[in-house]
């Protein structure tokens, strides 16, 4: 996913990266016996994405909306009627498509293009209209694909393609003059103008898009020494990233950035849930903390797979295949513009399913055995997670309403032997008079800040947590000293859709519990994570200063300051 989901309902994601293709790998002609099963089965699961963009087309009005496409949220824009020309693209140039040299399609891709250019600026540059206006990133992400689609339909063979590579030609230059010299947001917007000036390149070679592209790669790919990129983001910018990289090394012909992609790949490695999710708790992007399957990264790993014969890149790939291969729709026009990657994977070699594993740039420790695997997050709320199966604790959290700033979060996680310390120390004071020349004449309280008052009374509350793997588990043990009789509460955030047994509904609430039992246990399908010993001292959950419950089940161990409890997972 690159962008925002534009359509709904639909199987196939919009704005997917394109692969350039290089001079005796991209097949002018299609012979649909050849391509693999896998292969025809993306393109027939495009074929049920054109037909219902299609539905979403304006053709009743004439007029500057006439052409576009609307958006589930029925919002005419850009970005939906892009991915007509995309999917459409591809389906003209498969032979194994109902809409294989269609004329009819052409007619309404073109359309849509058309529309494209009337809603283009006159500096080239289109609309993200969630958010980002005159936009040169957002017009990149449109350009990488679209100039992937004039290939496919200049090779499809499709009777009359004249016009609309005419008009689709007319819209990439004028994009190309904006991604010339437009700015960006973030760290990877500067590799999607720069895949997308590649594609550009291709197409219609021009020095002043090498050269923007090569002023941004002056800045160096922002990858640290755990092999992640600088947004973290695992679920949508690193996998994206990966594969404009990929774009920018093919077509401008340099190696090296194959390198950081490989770092990336080999960091992800240790990133897979038992369950063949992706970790995202450390991220800095919107997809942080978000349920996420592996389909991104299947074309970097199938393409770095066959070009290193890498065995564990191809066993990640054969994951993905079993996991979420209707999902890898998302990229049809890289396979179909590199028949390369039509060849059979090379034997796998075993992925990593045992290990505890340190990432220090990230924050991030990852333990993993076999089903059974944990993280623990610094900087942030949420820094324990613990998943046997697809039984899911998705998220440990402590509090106290000490002074309304109670919510526990580590700066770091220290390593200490097989066990990992996470602390805390807080401090409430109160405030004396102001010196008497600081007063303010007119009494305004804003005037006399806290900041120049002497302080007294001051509180103090350190919090220390210990992590440890046991034999068939984890455990946690938690410890406060400082300030007696603070209130404090434990959550443990479960996945929906499973049953907490050993557990007492908390009345008034929708879905929170307390465990007052030795066990409670929590059950998904066939698998079952364990918990305890309960503590219930209270029933105040809703801690001042603490952050609001999530919409999951939730069940919370309860007491006050000085707080001493270990809790165990298995």
């Amino acid at each position: 996913m690159d962008r925002r989901q534009f359509v709904k309902n639909n199987t196939v994601a919009l704005c997917a990266l394109p692969v350039a293709h290089l001079s005796g790998i991209f097949p002018d002609k299609i012979n649909a016996d050849k391509m693999p099963p896998w292969l025809l089965a993306l393109v027939a699961q495009n074929d049920k994405g054109v037909e219902s963009l299609r539905t979403y087309q304006i053709k009743n009005v004439q007029g500057e909306t006439y052409g576009g496409l609307k958006d589930g949220f029925d919002i005419l824009n850009p970005h939906s009627t892009a991915a007509l020309v995309q999917w459409g693209a591809c389906a003209l140039f498969s032979p194994s498509s109902k809409f294989y040299q269609s004329a009819e399609l052409l007619a309404d891709m073109n359309l849509a293009t058309l529309y494209l250019i009337r809603t283009q600026h006159a500096d080239g540059t289109i609309d993200l209209l969630s958010t980002n206006f005159h936009s040169t990133p957002d017009t990149g992400f449109i350009v990488k694909r679209l100039a992937m689609a004039y290939t496919l339909v200049e090779k499809s063979g499709t009777h009359g393609i004249e016009k609309f590579l005419s008009n689709l030609k007319t819209f990439l230059v004028r994009a190309g003059n904006a991604l010339s010299v437009g700015g960006i947001h973030t760290p990877n917007h500067r590799w999607v103008v720069s895949a997308a000036l590649t594609k550009l390149n291709e197409l219609w070679p021009d020095p002043k898009y090498v050269a923007r592209a090569e002023q941004w790669l002056g800045e160096h790919i922002d990858i640290d020494k755990d092999g992640q990129y600088n947004e973290k983001s695992t679920f949508i910018y690193s996998s994206l990233t990966d594969r404009l990289l990929i774009t920018v090394s093919k077509g401008l012909k340099k190696p090296e950035p194959l390198n950081d992609v490989r770092k990336n790949l080999d960091m992800t490695l240790y990133y897979v849930h038992p369950n063949a999710e992706i970790v995202t708790d450390a991220s800095g992007r919107q997809d942080k903390a978000i349920i996420g399957t592996l389909e991104n990264y299947y074309y970097p790993y199938r393409y770095l797979a066959i070009k290193d014969q890498n065995g564990t890149y191809a066993a990640m790939c054969r994951l993905i295949e079993k996991t979420a291969a209707p999902k890898t729709g998302a990229f049809l026009d890289y396979f179909l513009t590199d028949a390369t990657l039509w060849a059979e994977l090379p034997a796998d070699k075993a992925l990593p399913v045992d290990y505890v594993k340190t990432f220090p740039n990230s924050g991030l420790v990852r333990i993993r055995r076999n089903q059974r695997d944990c993280t623990l997050i610094a900087n942030n709320p949420v820094w324990f997670t613990f998943m046997k199966g697809n039984a899911v604790l998705q998220g440990v959290r402590f509090a106290s309403s000490f002074f309304g700033k109670g919510q526990f979060q580590t700066e770091k996680l220290v390593q200490n032997g097989n066990t990992w310390e996470l602390t805390q120390k807080l401090e409430g004071p109160y405030f004396q008079p102001i010196a008497k020349e600081a007063i303010s004449a007119d009494g305004d309280w804003e005037k006399m800040p806290k900041a120049t008052r002497p302080q007294s009374e001051v509180q103090k509350l350190e919090t220390r947590i210990l992590i440890r793997e046991t034999t068939d588990g984890m455990e946690i043990e938690i410890t406060t000293n400082g300030t007696e009789r603070v209130p404090a509460a434990l959550e443990l955030i479960f996945r929906p859709g499973g049953e907490l047994k050993g557990v007492t509904k908390i009345e008034n609430t929708k879905d929170s519990w307390l465990l007052k039992e030795e066990t409670g246990s929590y059950r998904f399908a066939d698998d079952t994570v364990s918990f305890g010993p309960g503590l219930a001292l209270h029933k105040n959950i809703a801690l001042r200063g603490a952050l609001p419950a999530m919409e999951a089940p939730t069940v919370y161990l309860t007491g006050f300051t000085p707080f001493r409890h270990t809790i165990r997972f298995h």
